[in-house]
């Protein structure tokens, strides 16, 4: 699929919006359980430039699937290391979710109202945000370290299982690219996918 360059130009901006959103996320959350470390990283913020990972930038950019530089937090800090863990992380999908509803509702709300020309760029500037935003989300709660998901469970886990989980993130990557480069994740996410659409939008 060849898009125009306004096209890409839009893609760009959404994706450097969602990064943001995700990671800015995960810092507030973990900033308000204890650990200031977000903050001293300057992690604390929406600019992109903040957030961004140059590789997985470009790997959601144009293949869907990417990630951002990761907020380092230290555990420790919080009255409950393994439950706090698991709530920072469930922040960024959260909030991309959120981002996804808020949006979808302002693109039936302002697009009506605007001169053919600017309804035709935002509508599908919205839709693209809604889209990367769910994909995001979606993407990230695959129960594979290193991501979000494997974080949220293994808050939910027994202990012993979860410290198994954890033992998985030394391949993690490795599986996480395999099933990329395959196209399994898109098969697996897919459907996924559509049932959170469904069930945030409406459609």
């Amino acid at each position: 699929m060849f898009w125009s360059l306004d096209m890409w130009i839009l893609r760009a901006a959404a994706v450097l919006l969602v990064l943001a959103i995700h990671e800015y996320a995960h810092a507030v959350v973990a900033v308000r359980l204890g650990d200031p470390r977000p903050k001293f990283d300057g992690r604390l913020t929406l600019n992109p430039l903040a957030h961004l990972d140059p590789v997985g930038t470009l790997m959601l950019l144009l293949f869907g699937f990417g990630w951002s530089k990761p907020v380092m937090v230290d555990p420790n800090r919080f009255a409950n290391p393994r439950r706090g863990l698991m709530w920072v992380a469930l922040a960024g999908p959260l909030a991309n979710l959120a981002l996804a509803v808020a949006l979808n509702r302002l693109d039936g709300w302002i697009v009506p109202r605007l001169p053919w020309n600017a309804a035709l760029a935002t509508g599908r500037f919205l839709d693209i945000v809604v889209s990367l935003n769910i994909w995001l989300a979606v993407f990230n709660l695959l129960p594979l370290p290193p991501l979000d998901g494997s974080k949220v469970l293994a808050g939910l886990l027994p202990r012993r299982y979860a410290y198994r989980l954890a033992s998985l993130e030394t391949y993690g990557v490795v599986i996480l690219l395999l099933l990329i480069s395959s196209g399994m994740a898109g098969r697996i996410l897919r459907p996924a996918y559509q049932a959170v659409a469904q069930l945030v939008l409406g459609v």
